[in-house]
């Protein structure tokens, strides 16, 4: 998860960071490693509340309202300025762009395959991203180990949907992206306004889908109530717990924490959904955590930072 600067503002403290300020106040009792794994629980939690609302909206509708929520709760927050110079403006509708593709294409594949096995395959991109590069040996093992568990995956079940799958390594690919563009938002945009921003591009891609894809049925008192809750749980809460962790944490042991996330997602999947995986596909779920945490732990502190 790429994560953005939280620089002091000049001229002193402004009201719109009183909320905030508040939350890391509050945050501050709080061991980092907890708020990571608060965040990754958060997460999972939050896509197992989307898939039960598959059912009445659909996997588009269900984005559009994640987005939407999201991007309404990130700029009351921040109260993020337009003016910005082309340069920062084109990074954050870049950013935006792949977030929301981000997100239906991992939609998509949630509502074809199980949740495990979907993040497991998502994760997929930012282990690439973390290799790429890189001329030790042993992360040609670390990849092979997670190409591995790929081709465990794959065999684990043998009506494992093809769509699904590719729709996961496709949302992967865009969080490779997601990665990069949030570190050059990270560097053109100050505090929460590039997030808040990208948000609001995010959602502006996603909503016209859900509307065509639902139409009324978005507006109905319990389906924007869940969808408020998919907003908090997925985006909002642990965006913030992120951001939090990241100050007070090495970038690098940030990455680590969240190799966990597939295997947490399996047991999310297992517990919530009554998923349950193949002996071979949990193994394969491991071998990716075991790739990504290994990857992650041998890159070089300067290679971390964003």
């Amino acid at each position: 998860m790429a994560t953005m600067n939280a620089d002091t503002a000049e001229g002193g403290p402004s009201p719109r960071f009183s909320l905030t300020a508040l939350a890391g106040r509050g945050f501050g009792a709080v061991p980092p490693t907890a708020l990571v794994m608060l965040g990754i629980v958060s997460v999972q939690v939050g896509s197992a509340l989307a898939k039960h609302l598959f059912s009445a909206v659909g996997s588009f509708g269900t984005v559009a309202l994640r987005l939407f929520f999201a991007a309404a709760v990130l700029v009351v927050v921040w109260r993020p300025s337009p003016r910005m110079r082309r340069r920062a403006w084109a990074v954050v509708v870049g950013y935006g762009v792949v977030l929301g593709l981000m997100n239906l294409c991992f939609y998509l594949a949630l509502s074809r395959i199980p949740l495990g096995i979907a993040v497991t395959t998502e994760f997929l991109g930012p282990l690439v991203v973390a290799l790429a590069g890189s001329r030790r040996w042993l992360d040609a093992f670390w990849a092979l180990l997670a190409a591995g568990g790929v081709v465990l995956l794959m065999e684990g079940r043998g009506d494992l949907d093809l769509v699904g799958l590719l729709f996961a390594l496709a949302a992967g690919t865009c969080w490779g992206l997601y990665i990069l563009v949030g570190a050059a938002l990270g560097r053109h945009t100050t505090e929460g306004d590039g997030l808040a921003l990208g948000m609001a591009v995010a959602a502006l891609v996603a909503v016209p889908f859900g509307v065509a894809d639902s139409g009324t049925a978005l507006i109905q008192p319990w389906v924007l109530l869940a969808g408020l809750g998919v907003a908090l749980l997925s985006s909002v809460i642990p965006y913030s717990l992120d951001l939090e962790a990241l100050r007070r944490i090495p970038p690098r042991v940030f990455g680590i924490l969240m190799s966990l996330e597939p295997a947490m997602a399996a047991l999310i999947g297992l517990v919530v959904l009554h998923e349950s995986l193949h002996w071979s596909q949990w193994l394969a779920v491991l071998c990716v955590v075991a790739a990504s945490a290994g990857a992650t732990r041998g890159t070089r502190p300067d290679d971390t930072a964003s």
